[in-house]
């Protein structure tokens, strides 16, 4: 019966979603008719009910809606120009520069808003005029803005972190912050490398007028404001001052002083829809956290996160072979399917496995995020590679030939990140938090 009721869970929430049935739905249909076929209805839609609501009842959840209002805040607060000039002091003169300055300015717009959506528009808006001014290819500066926006979804603070979190267990939150930041960094590092390269090849290579003391003082300070939110973020929680949940209520007053008060690019009438767009996208995620935790529960009964770990161990008992199989998995998940869903799905799946083999759940968040925000600029669903090129005007073919080198870049840092632990563990571990 169990293997019945599994097939009827995983059949009928697949084929939900290839009907475009929204995910939530989807996920509750086929946990709740699994139920009724299986199981005690009335006992099994009790336990749904407080599933439901007990999988929303966290302290942590709550930096969510705080975390989302907070990018929202600076998404639309003016600070992308700022970052963009910054990058420009410091890499205006290498090859490829103006490209190699957007993989910058996305890393530090990402990691303040948190959204790969949000830094491929603020972001790529700006650079891909600039870009075409100056004769780049539009497809390869394109393709440049599309690879690194999701970088952000790694580099702290993110949501992606709270929702692994929720969905491992229990995961620490700081320590998880703290993971993401050489994988990050290290995915940024890479494509820089293939955008030096390239403009290199192509003598993409600006000849900036020389900049005197002030300017560069004043570009230096224009950009502290924003960046100051980070150190904020990481430093009040590092330093016990307050917990991750705490941090996203202060991000948000940061957030909203600097936008209104100091910038004065978000006036007070623009507040109401900020606070609307902030309730629609946080109502998604928790819709979708309860009814993950309903899933979990069908799924317990099923037997199914047990039956995928006997066979994937029944496979082969080398380490290097599961966790091949775990990513190329995870990459395929990724193309159809959004982040918070996957991980609220997969992570009970999938975490269990990695255990066995050894892997720290911290080392396993990092790669299973990672692997999910290469599906944000992957076809056929890939919400970062569709904005991406609305942005530029162009057609996703026109992208995707240029988008190879870096996809060839953004593999590498993965396969690094999930053989090297010390990449993920080293920092965390150093400052006290595993």
């Amino acid at each position: 019966m169990e293997l019945q009721a599994a097939l009827v869970l995983v059949i009928l929430f697949f084929l939900l979603l290839a009907l475009s049935v929204p995910v939530s739905y989807s996920i509750i249909t086929s946990a709740l008719v699994t139920i009724i076929m299986f199981l005690t209805p009335g006992f099994g839609m009790f336990i749904s009910a407080q599933k439901l609501v007990s999988g929303i009842d966290s302290f942590t959840l709550l930096a969510v809606p705080f975390f989302i209002l907070a990018g929202q805040l600076m998404s639309n607060g003016g600070i992308a120009r700022r970052l963009i000039n910054l990058a420009l002091l410091f890499l205006g003169k290498v090859p490829g520069s103006l490209a190699v300055t957007n993989i910058a300015g996305n890393a530090m717009f990402g990691s303040i808003s948190g959204s790969g959506i949000a830094a491929a528009t603020a972001i790529g808006g700006v650079m891909n005029p600039l870009e075409k001014e100056s004769g780049y290819d539009e497809g390869f500066s394109a393709a440049t803005n599309i690879a690194t926006a999701p970088v952000g979804q790694l580099i702290p603070p993110t949501t992606a972190f709270i929702v692994y979190s929720a969905a491992s267990g229990g995961t620490s939150v700081a320590a998880l912050f703290m993971a993401g930041w050489i994988p990050g960094v290290l995915w940024a590092f890479l494509c820089m490398v293939v955008a030096f390269a390239y403009g290199k090849k192509h003598g993409y290579v600006i000849e900036g007028e020389k900049l005197t003391a002030s300017a560069v003082l004043k570009t230096v300070w224009d950009s502290i404001p924003s960046l100051f939110l980070v150190v904020i973020i990481i430093g009040g929680i590092l330093s016990g001052w307050f917990t991750p949940t705490e941090a996203s209520g202060i991000a948000v007053i940061y957030a909203f002083i600097l936008a209104v008060v100091v910038y004065k690019s978000i006036q007070m009438k623009d507040m109401k829809k900020l606070l609307v767009d902030t309730a629609v996208m946080t109502t998604i995620v928790m819709l979708i956290i309860g009814a993950s935790s309903v899933l979990s529960f069908v799924m317990s009964f099923t037997g199914l996160p047990q039956a995928i770990s006997d066979l994937m161990l029944g496979i082969s008992d080398n380490k290097i072979v599961i966790l091949l199989i775990i990513n190329v998995v995870l990459l395929i998940v990724g193309t159809f399917m959004d982040m918070a869903p996957a991980l609220l799905i997969f992570t009970p799946i999938f975490l269990p496995v990695a255990t066995n083999l050894g892997m720290d759940p911290i080392h396993f968040g990092v790669m299973i995020v990672m692997n999910l925000s290469i599906g944000t600029i992957t076809p056929p669903v890939g919400n970062v590679l569709f904005v991406g090129c609305s942005v530029a005007k162009l057609q996703v073919e026109d992208v995707m030939k240029h988008l190879m080198p870096y996809f060839a870049a953004i593999l590498v840092a993965l396969l690094f990140v999930t053989f090297v632990p010390g990449l993920s563990t080293w920092l965390p571990g150093v400052l006290g938090l595993m």
